[in-house]
């Protein structure tokens, strides 16, 4: 990459690292660096007379020309040929880059309850963790994604008791998967509501009857609600294109999980405190946290050293990466704190990446009064907005169907993952489906207009070619150049975002390029090149789009 060629002859010259960018203004060249003003403010020297020094000192068959400008700043003009010949090598694998080449990675991601709904935020979570799976892809990494499900513990206790009060509505078999879920939710709240109210030691000592599995009645209801939350999860997977190689629940881990926490009590890792096993996070500079309870269950704590060992057993992972709401990055720190004295040899090996609220304009969501907004309720009104949107245009119905269906979850991924994964979401349904500027159908139609432009080509008989070439290349051979440099960047600093602001660049380049040109001109010596050209942003875009995990549609 030209980038990192800049910075190799700069750090050479000035025996230091530097900085070197992309220009946001053609005018200033493609690539600039501020290491003048930096070695100037050292040194106490003139910036400008530094640059020139450094510049007289540059040698490359890549330049074409430099030039000082401002202050001091070093910009730097690339030969075109260097651009044209980049686009020679773009195929199906344009974007794939060795920067993980051969590492082990497990991500855990999404992670709904049994017997809880399949909410926002696990669509939130689904959307990053999904990209960020894609991305290391991408860098090279043999990635492997979990699910990890809480299918015990007081939140299951709270859904079987509302269950057992109302049981003579319990869904029979032949009901709706719909009217199943409902029915969990509600007991959910119901059991939520008295737990707080008047039921809590009913529903502790319900929770241990779970833990044991010494109710007949109990697994009745208990084995029937997490077989019927695990359809429904699976039926938005597929929606959702996701995949998962393994699914763990709380159930296999929490044995361990106590004996971890047991074994490090004997060790001086943990301390009795009121009856529960603590511990002593002050020693990190942090807070103590309870990992096995008073009633001689472990926590959740507990259960995420145990999950740890437990991925580590299925796939000898290099990394793993724990995908969450930031409500819990505290609890995070304690955990991995305790980890890296249970299990010293994990706890390096282990990030946990915590993202931002999505909200609605209307408010918050509260799954303990039931008051949820569901990833299925969430996905089916945009599926609604695009419906309305498309309804005139003349498309088969499998075709309206196909383009509802890509649009309303492209749309969101984008608006997710448009932005710092810390960042809170406010959604905005209209502005999240608009096909102009800041969108993920912008994206999409951009990539349908580029497919309809080759088809006409093909039909026309006008060939993809680059054997002629223009005198001067337009900025869309020049974003096009970016994309690898994009890939690395979003993996290395696990922010899907930077590649979102690319392709949104990269997607109105495109467009203005489009309405400047007139691409299939079998008239024209250079429109072999043209049709190359879009080919070559086709193939990036439907990559690009891939690693965002929107589908690339070829009508819209």
């Amino acid at each position: 990459m030209i980038v990192e060629e800049l910075k190799n002859i700069l750090e050479k010259i000035v025996k230091d690292s530097v900085s070197v960018e992309r220009t946001e203004n053609p005018e200033f060249g493609d690539y600039f660096s501020n290491v003048a003003l930096v070695l100037a403010k050292k040194s106490g020297k003139n910036p400008r007379e530094v640059a020139e020094d450094i510049k007289n000192k540059i040698k490359s068959d890549v330049i074409d020309k430099i030039e000082i400008a401002g202050p001091g700043f070093i910009n730097f003009f690339i030969k075109d040929k260097v651009y044209t010949d980049c686009l020679k090598d773009i195929d199906k694998n344009v974007g794939k880059v060795g920067d993980l080449k051969n590492k082990k990675v497990i991500i855990d991601h999404t992670d709904p309850n049994p017997f809880k709904e399949f909410h926002i935020g696990h669509l939130m979570t689904n959307t990053i963790g999904e990209s960020l799976s894609r991305i290391f892809e991408f860098q090279g990494a043999k990635v492997k994604r979990v699910c990890y499900q809480g299918d015990v513990g007081i939140h299951v206790a709270k859904a079987i008791w509302g269950i057992l009060k109302n049981k003579d509505n319990f869904p029979k078999d032949s009901a709706s998967l719909s009217e199943k879920m409902k029915f969990l939710s509600s007991a959910y709240a119901l059991g939520a509501e008295a737990y707080e109210k008047n039921a809590k030691s009913e529903i502790v000592d319900l929770n241990k009857k779970i833990f044991e599995k010494s109710d007949k009645e109990i697994n009745k209801y208990y084995d029937k609600g997490k077989k019927w939350s695990l359809e429904h999860f699976d039926e938005l997977y597929k929606k959702l294109d996701t995949k998962f190689d393994y699914f763990i629940f709380e159930s296999e881990v929490f044995k361990l999980g106590k004996k971890i926490v047991e074994d490090g009590l004997k060790k001086g890792i943990f301390e009795k405190s009121q009856g529960a096993v603590v511990f002593k996070g002050e020693k990190c500079g942090l807070h103590t946290r309870v990992f096995i309870n008073s009633e001689g269950l472990p926590t959740y704590e507990a259960k995420d050293l145990a999950l740890a060992e437990t991925k580590y057993k299925k796939y000898k992972y290099d990394q793993s990466f724990v995908i969450t709401g930031n409500e819990v990055n505290e609890y995070f720190k304690v955990m991995l704190c305790a980890m890296k004295e249970t299990n010293p040899e994990l706890a390096p090996k282990t990030k946990h990446i915590g993202h931002g609220m999505l909200r609605l304009p209307e408010g918050k969501m509260s799954s303990r009064t039931g008051k949820v907004i569901t990833g299925e309720s969430f996905v089916e009104r945009v599926e609604e907005l695009v419906k309305e949107k498309i309804k005139d245009r003349e498309l088969s119905l499998k075709e309206k169907e196909e383009i509802v269906e890509g649009v309303a979850v492209g749309a969101i991924r984008y608006s997710i993952l448009k932005q710092s994964i810390g960042s809170d979401i406010v959604y905005d349904f209209d502005k999240s489906i608009s096909f102009e500027g800041d969108s993920g159908p912008y994206l999409q139609y951009s990539y349908t207009r580029a497919v309809s432009v080759l088809n006409k080509a093909k039909k026309e008989g006008v060939k993809s070619s680059f054997k002629k070439v223009p005198e001067k290349v337009s900025d869309l051979e020049k974003v096009l150049y970016d994309f690898t440099d994009v890939v690395s960047r979003a993996g290395n600093s696990y922010e899907p975002h930077h590649l979102v602001l690319y392709l949104t660049t990269l997607a109105g380049t495109f467009n203005n390029y489009y309405a400047k040109n007139k691409i299939v001109d079998k008239d024209d010596e250079l429109s072999s090149y043209k049709v190359a050209l879009t080919h070559a942003f086709s193939l990036v875009m439907e990559n690009g789009l891939w690693l965002l995990g929107i589908n690339h549609l070829s009508k819209m």
